[in-house]
């Protein structure tokens, strides 16, 4: 409804692909009112050199990060090659596994296929199409190449677009297009036109995360960077990597210190360990220095005065090869 009214109020808005999670709390947080789970994720995530690779699974694992980190915006998952071409029944089962596992809002697929749309919407699943450049048609394209630069090719899409608004999609991508027929297409029809490299004149634009902040390879012509993040990664990294080697990274500032009371504790702890190992010294100097038993004087018979030993309890002195009691 929101995209229907920004149309009718002439408001232009814009679609960004995300592919993770904290992309799209960052999309979000912006105002981004639709972000796409693109099946470009297969060339900018996960590396490889077309779209065609990428499975459902794929894109479920994905879109269902985007949908935990996208709270306001519209969550639209593109559904990969293979997942719609065999059959009506396919088809359904994917798009209802991008809503029920992934968490998206609407799904969009490649090409004219009114009869897919319309069951899709019939089962409740919105919508968007795409005409145009097709990346899962790029073999039969020859290439990326733009299309519809033929009065028949011009001709064609248009019809493609009015035949995709009657079967109920309810935004159409056009991608590559030449400005002129992307501004006939889009007033032609109620519903918004998201350009990707379609001119200026559709209702929405449109681009790949990656390429507009300046990250993606060899970015198509259409692309414009609003920022290089290539370069500010790159910067980062290297300052990171010459603090780690001068030995300024971890700074004091940036380390984990014992808190007040643990200090108070271990200097409390440290004073009771040193105070029982001096109690303790004291008490083995005391064995060590004290005699085994004490020496008195008591007179002798003859009015002398001699030494006699005092012996402790219990024990006996030998004298003359035997033992005495004392």
């Amino acid at each position: 409804r929101d995209l229907a009214r920004f149309k009718a109020e002439g408001k232009r808005f814009v679609l960004l692909t995300a592919y993770d999670y904290p992309s799209a709390r960052i999309l979000d947080d912006a105002g981004v009112p639709v972000i796409l789970v693109g099946d470009s994720l297969g060339q900018v995530t996960l590396g490889y050199d077309t779209t065609l690779p990428v499975t459902m699974d794929e894109m479920v694992h994905h879109t269902k990060a985007v949908c935990r980190g996208a709270q306001n915006a519209l969550v639209v998952a593109d559904m990969p090659f293979g997942s719609f071409q065999s059959s009506l029944h396919a088809a359904i089962d994917a798009a209802v596994r991008l809503l029920k596992e992934g968490g998206a809002h609407a799904v969009k697929f490649e090409g004219p296929d009114t009869e897919l749309t319309k069951r899709l919407v019939d089962s409740g699943i919105p919508v968007m199409g795409h005409l145009g450049l097709t990346p899962q048609s790029v073999h039969a394209f020859s290439g990326y190449r733009v299309q519809g630069k033929t009065q028949s090719a011009a001709d064609k899409l248009l019809g493609d677009a009015l035949a995709l608004e009657e079967a109920g999609a309810f935004s159409i991508v056009l991608e590559a297009i030449p400005a002129a027929l992307a501004k006939q297409i889009t007033e032609s029809l109620a519903i918004p036109t998201i350009g990707v490299g379609a001119g200026q004149f559709c209702d929405a634009q449109g681009l790949v995360l990656t390429d507009l902040l300046g990250i993606g390879k060899n970015p198509p012509k259409f692309v414009k960077p609003y920022a290089n993040l290539t370069e500010v990664i790159t910067t980062a990294v290297h300052n990171f990597q010459d603090d780690v080697g001068a030995g300024v990274f971890p700074d004091d500032d940036h380390s984990y210190h014992w808190g007040a009371a643990r200090s108070a504790a271990e200097a409390v702890r440290s004073i009771v360990l040193e105070g029982a190992a001096r109690s303790a010294a004291e008490a083995m100097r005391s064995i060590v220095l004290e005699p085994a038993f004490s020496v008195t004087r008591r007179p002798n018979p003859a009015g002398c005065s001699s030494r006699v030993p005092i012996l402790p309890k219990g024990a006996s002195l030998a004298v003359g090869g035997s033992e005495r009691d004392s």
